[in-house]
């Protein structure tokens, strides 16, 4: 099962995550940012490190989404990645010489990969919601908001439960639907 977790900035929705992950067995975190030298976004890590079971598989890493993710649905009941916004800047980062349509592509390849992924395991997708805000000032921030967009579009297609978080409460998008015979 595939579901996608959307919302802004402090919404809920890593918590609403983590609630979810919890009723699995065995879990398996995939952590998608990198501190480097931010004190700001180190603090933040070890916030939503905190806020984890230790008993949850961590695995970090700000790339190869797709490896990580079918790697830990081996073994895992659960995998939850978050965030799906920090890993898009990651590999447009990565990729920042390529067009908007090879980074397009390249993340409609990812996405395929998890939903195959997520027949195996319940994989939880947490995602910003971008859109809503004023238009950014420059190119640059433009084409991402335009590309993140596109991949919660995506994301949201493959998904069998999209969940949107304000405030902290969880407005059900879309929701699985009941499995052939059961009630």
């Amino acid at each position: 099962m595939l579901t996608l977790i959307l919302g802004g900035a402090r919404s809920g929705k890593s918590r609403l995550a983590q609630r979810l992950a919890a009723s699995a067995v065995r879990v398996a975190f995939v952590a998608t940012a990198e501190a480097g030298q931010d004190a700001e976004m180190s603090a933040r890590i070890a916030r939503h490190r905190a806020d984890r079971p230790a008993s949850w598989r961590t695995v970090e890493e700000p790339l190869a989404l797709a490896d990580a993710v079918e790697s830990a649905a081996n073994e895992a009941d659960a995998v939850l990645v978050d965030c799906l916004t920090i890993w898009l800047s990651n590999l447009s980062w990565k990729h920042r010489d390529s067009t908007p349509g090879q980074i397009e592509d390249a993340v409609r390849a990812e996405l395929g990969r998890l939903a195959a992924a997520s027949r195996r395991c319940h994989l939880i997708l947490v995602s910003n919601e971008v859109g809503c805000a004023t238009v950014p000032e420059s190119a640059v921030a433009r084409a991402f908001r335009d590309s993140q967009g596109l991949l919660n579009q995506w994301a949201a297609d493959t998904a069998d439960e999209v969940i949107l978080t304000v405030a902290g409460l969880p407005l059900y998008l879309k929701t699985a639907s009941p499995k052939a015979g059961s009630r």
